[in-house]
């Protein structure tokens, strides 16, 4: 045994305890509860049944997801490896949507990267959020004329839109109007509710957008988030197992709150005691510590690939059009404005 530990390594031997457990006992197997993103990193296939979200962004789970299509018109799905391109039925539909649409500004195509794991939960590495399906990263790189191989995907480097020489600072050489165009049309659909960008990036389409300003604030500056911006959907309507996260906030966001992330405060590094003991690993999050169908879910019969993707003909129906909205045409406004930050967000 421990030449098996040496070999094959602590987590990897516990991924596959877990997955044992799971095929050898259900539901029951999380009695003694397990690490979740080692049961939810270790499945490979979405679960069968309807398509839902369960808990919130950064704590939850979902069935019946579906797989974005490795390309299709205006799109290519990046880092294939990751088996991170599952989302629910309306991300899916989002995307494929905002990809036709980008085209008609000029943008060349979408390379999509993470969205949620065939059953969401959280990730073994990455991301806190992207749990339920409703999260998708897009990269500031545009899509290239030709279909790119596997492998391509996977060593296709980003490329950041800040000038890595100064503070915060947008690399004019890399900006341009068009990208200011596609991250605020992001932000006009209206079942985005947010859109996380670099805080440099907010701050330069708070500076030089000169057009119809309604969206702005759900636009919302984050760490990271140089190399790609992250769209965020709503709830569902009728959806009644997600959580919604407290609406943003009325105004463009071109305030206090994006003044902070330019003072020190932001970037300090904590203060140690000297004195102070060691701390404590953090605790993983559970399985236990996920609403109560993510246990269920993950030992749910896998979905056979050919009929999940034959969900990705799902059409929105009339309620769900996903169209970007007008200045003055009666689509949702942002509401009150998330308070100032008082602590260092761990992630997006």
């Amino acid at each position: 045994m421990e030449k098996l530990a040496s070999g094959v390594g602590k987590a990897s031997l516990l991924a596959l305890s877990m997955m044992s457990l799971l095929v050898m006992d259900g539901v029951s197997a999380f009695a003694q509860d397990a690490p979740a993103k080692q049961v939810f990193g270790n499945i490979s296939l979405p679960s069968t049944g309807p398509s839902a979200s369960y808990g919130s962004y950064a704590k939850g789970c979902q069935s019946g997801a579906v797989a974005l299509p490795t390309e299709g018109q205006g799109f290519q799905a990046m880092r294939l490896s990751r088996n991170r391109r599952w989302g629910q039925p309306q991300m899916i539909s989002f995307i494929e949507r905002f990809a036709q649409d980008a085209q008609k500004i000029g943008w060349p195509g979408l390379l999509i990267g993470d969205i949620s794991q065939p059953r969401g939960g959280p990730m073994l590495t990455g991301h806190a959020s992207h749990q339920i399906g409703l999260d998708a990263d897009i990269w500031w790189r545009q899509m290239p004329n030709q279909i790119m191989s596997a492998e391509q995907r996977e060593s296709t480097p980003f490329i950041s839109m800040l000038d890595k020489s100064k503070f915060l600072t947008v690399d004019d050489r890399k900006w341009s109007p068009l990208n200011a165009k596609l991250v605020m049309m992001a932000a006009s659909y209206p079942q985005v509710e947010r859109v996380f960008v670099n805080p440099a990036i907010k701050q330069k389409l708070c500076q030089t957008w000169t057009g119809d300003r309604t969206f702005m604030g759900k636009i919302r500056p984050i760490y990271g988030h140089d190399e790609h911006f992250h769209v965020r959907l709503e709830c569902p309507p009728g959806a009644p197992n997600c959580k919604p996260q407290a609406p943003v906030g009325a105004g463009d966001g071109c305030d206090k709150s994006l003044a902070w992330w330019f003072t020190k405060e932001p970037w300090a590094t904590p203060k140690k005691d000297p004195n102070a003991k060691p701390p404590k690993p953090p605790r993983p999050m559970m399985v236990s510590d996920l609403p109560k169908a993510c246990a269920a879910i993950a030992a749910a019969p896998a979905a056979g690939r050919a009929s999940n993707a034959a969900q990705n003909s799902y059409a929105p129906s009339q309620a769900e059009q996903i169209v970007p909205q007008a200045s003055g045409s009666g689509g949702p406004m942002p509401p009150a404005d998330v308070p100032r930050p008082s602590s260092r967000p761990s992630s997006n």
